[in-house]
């Protein structure tokens, strides 16, 4: 256990997803979703290809007897990738992030609902704790109905729909880690999240401009694959359990990111509301510690880091769970 170099580098994969998002929200309103996502697992695949071609893990990662289970996990990150990408363009990146934080809260219902697993009452008073800071969070939007616009409910669905999103591909991946490696799980994930936004390309999507332009569309690949193999790799250091908190300072890096390129300072009540649901969220993950839970790390926080690698140690699959189909 190296604590320093496990924390060091979950915050630093917590700035890359942060550093994705921005640039994303940068080119929301310029550049259609579908092509932002697709260029974001294209050029993802250079940080994905040499980390684990480094690591001799690249043979056999695409030999599978369980696709299925992986197009369920494809079609979480499909939908969530989307709604990250669709929500950052129409609102502040300090409101989506702390939207985000409920995933984990998510995954504690799934968690009972599909895995059968048994949820004791302080977890799901956590649950119910974490939910009230989201109304807080929403309260700004709810009440001001003559400054809500057609825009922010778009995109505050869609927020809210990346967290339940992230809770679904979550339980997946406790699932495929059964059987599958790191590798596998990664690039199956990235493959069937550009062929999916590929299909979009009939739908409005033009060259970008070779200047700025291009090169965020680069640097958002190359940031969400660098985010992706620094979180895998932090995961070696350190237990899940106690790395998962150091999520939440995706919200930090989302107030000075979108203050310093936006001008977007988050309200009272969006601090407020991430306080209470980080909390719960925190509370949730060492209340599973304490229990002994053999299991993944909670949900990425951030809105960003919903389209990470969520397994614990990519090298020591779960062990007690039985193949999805």
């Amino acid at each position: 256990m190296n604590i320093l170099k496990a924390v060091s580098l979950k915050i630093a994969s917590t700035v890359a997803f942060a550093l994705m998002g921005a640039q994303a929200r940068y080119l929301g309103g310029s550049l259609p979703v579908g092509e932002i996502v697709f260029s974001r697992g294209l050029f993802a695949l250079i940080p994905i290809v040499a980390f684990f071609g480094l690591r001799g893990q690249l043979r056999g990662a695409l030999r599978t007897e369980r696709l299925s289970a992986h197009l369920v996990r494809g079609i979480f990150s499909v939908i969530g990738t989307f709604c990250t990408f669709g929500a950052l363009a129409r609102l502040p990146i300090a409101d989506v992030t702390a939207i985000a934080f409920i995933a984990p809260l998510i995954t504690v219902v799934f968690a009972a609902l599909i895995l059968k697993e048994h949820v004791h009452a302080y977890r799901w008073s956590a649950v119910g704790i974490g939910f009230c800071g989201v109304i807080l969070m929403l309260s700004p939007y709810l009440s001001n109905h003559a400054a809500l616009t057609t825009s922010m409910m778009i995109g505050l669905a869609f927020a809210l729909t990346n967290a339940v999103s992230s809770g679904g591909a979550t339980i997946q991946i406790r699932r495929l880690t059964a059987t599958e490696t790191s590798s596998s799980i990664v690039i199956f994930m990235t493959l069937i999240v550009m062929a999916v936004s590929l299909l979009t390309a009939p739908f409005g999507w033009r060259m970008p401009h070779p200047g700025l332009e291009l090169a965020l569309l680069v640097g958002i690949g190359i940031a969400g694959g660098l985010g992706q193999m620094l979180f895998t790799e932090s995961y070696r250091y350190a237990p899940a359990s106690f790395l998962a908190p150091f999520d939440y300072t995706a919200m930090l890096w989302a107030f000075i990111l979108g203050f310093w390129m936006f001008g977007e300072v988050p309200t009272l009540y969006v601090v407020g509301g991430a306080v209470i649901v980080a909390a719960a969220g925190i509370f949730v993950i060492l209340r599973e510690r304490q229990l002994g839970l053999k299991r993944l790390r909670d949900t990425p926080m951030s809105p960003i880091s919903t389209i990470a690698d969520d397994e614990v140690d990519p090298d020591a699959p779960v062990t007690g769970l039985k193949p999805a189909a």
